[in-house]
């Protein structure tokens, strides 16, 4: 209906006299006021940019938000949405303006919020976009201590059932491979030089290794207290990627490391961290299983460590994206359903922000923020490190 008033206004502009010229302006004025009045009654917070981050529009939830002033001529919106990597999402590459957007973040002026941030392009319009702010600060804190619980019950029975299921067979194996060396190695003068004997050590070996992914898993899923020791996130991320060399190097995929030569330690439990890391870059490769590349990245600021571990793979549906923390939801075939729910309850037990970027058919990244707990170090020159099928990580 706006269209066809406008094409009709435009069409009469040279015949109209001053009388119906003032009508349609009123119109105008009229339509104009109804929308605002429609945006600014609505809780969510609405801003238009333009991709020099300059505000071209305001509602009022957004302005009381993040305290923005009536004049918003020239205001970026980056100096009231701090602590957003602004380069990443919109990049100087005109695709990267379409990437789908989604992540929390904390402001403190006019007062301590918590909002959930989305950023939407213009379809008609490749020079301007819409943020979509939402104030999730009550609902977090209302919503958490029945969270917590709906969970901890859930996964408390799954992981009975899997430590039953899974820990005692494996134990099994264990002593009855000890019984099988032990036989072996009386029946035998030369057990040493024996090959019999190395394929049982092998075997050993495979059942510990499949006993400490189930003890880290159920570690991290149980609902307990991360135990907080000063952690090297670069010693953790290399041990993890150590761990699956095998399944990396055989989906053909290339990791790619870059770190600061000087890394401030962070504050977190080991076990649990581990966990989190090797889920992310699961995920990661599962998204790859014609091969790709996997990026692990860390920058620094004055406030925050932040991990970025992307891939190229298959990228995530918008009508996805609010859903892939919820327990069970997945579109992998052979999935559970756990593995970002788990993260995300490590991340945010942590004191920790975790963001997601993605682009369906292009990748997706996973940004996880750590508080700093020492001095601002100041950085040198990155150094890099290209990792490939049989290459050290």
């Amino acid at each position: 209906m706006k269209e066809d008033f406008l094409d009709k206004l435009i069409s009469k502009l040279d015949c109209l006299d001053s009388n119906n010229m003032q009508a349609f302006i009123l119109h105008l004025v009229k339509d104009k006021g109804f929308l605002e009045t429609i945006f600014n009654t609505i809780k969510e917070g609405i801003v238009v940019i333009d991709r020099k981050l300059h505000m071209q529009y305001t509602n009022k939830s957004a302005a009381d938000m993040l305290g923005i002033p009536d004049n918003i001529h020239e205001q970026k919106i980056s100096k009231f949405l701090r602590g957003i990597d602004w380069k990443r999402i919109l990049q100087e590459d005109e695709e990267e303006w379409y990437r789908i957007s989604r992540q929390d973040v904390k402001v403190s002026y006019p007062r301590r919020r918590i909002l959930n941030f989305y950023i939407i392009p213009h379809g008609d319009d490749q020079e301007l976009a819409t943020i979509i702010l939402n104030d999730i600060t009550e609902s977090k804190l209302s919503a958490l201590e029945n969270f917590e619980s709906e969970k901890s019950t859930l996964i408390s029975m799954l992981a009975a059932s899997v430590a039953h299921e899974i820990g005692n067979p494996l134990n099994s194996l264990n002593i009855h491979l000890q019984l099988l060396e032990r036989h072996h190695r009386s029946v035998n003068e030369k057990p040493a030089d024996d090959e019999a004997l190395d394929m049982i050590n092998v075997a050993k070996s495979e059942v510990k290794r499949l006993d400490l992914i189930i003890t880290q898993f159920l570690t991290a899923i149980r609902p307990t207290k991360p135990d907080m020791r000063k952690l090297d996130l670069k010693k953790l991320v290399n041990a993890t990627l150590s761990f699956m060399k095998n399944e990396i190097e055989e989906r053909s995929i290339i990791v790619h490391c870059k770190w600061p030569d000087v890394i401030p330690d962070i504050s977190g439990d080991s076990n649990q961290l581990k966990q989190a890391i090797y889920n992310l870059i699961k995920n990661a490769s599962q998204a790859m299983p014609e091969g790709g590349r996997i990026d692990v990245t860390c920058t620094i600021d004055e406030d925050n460590l932040r991990l970025s571990i992307s891939d190229t793979g298959c990228g995530i549906l918008a009508k996805d994206m609010g859903n892939i923390f919820e327990p069970y939801f997945t579109r992998k075939r052979a999935g559970t359903g756990l593995g970002l729910m788990i993260v995300e309850r490590i991340v945010r037990e942590h004191g920790a922000e975790l963001a997601v970027e993605s682009e369906p058919g292009k990748g997706t990244v996973f940004i996880v923020s750590f508080p700093l707990y020492s001095q601002r170090v100041k950085l040198l020159p990155s150094s890099e490190t290209v990792v490939k099928n049989k290459s050290k990580i």
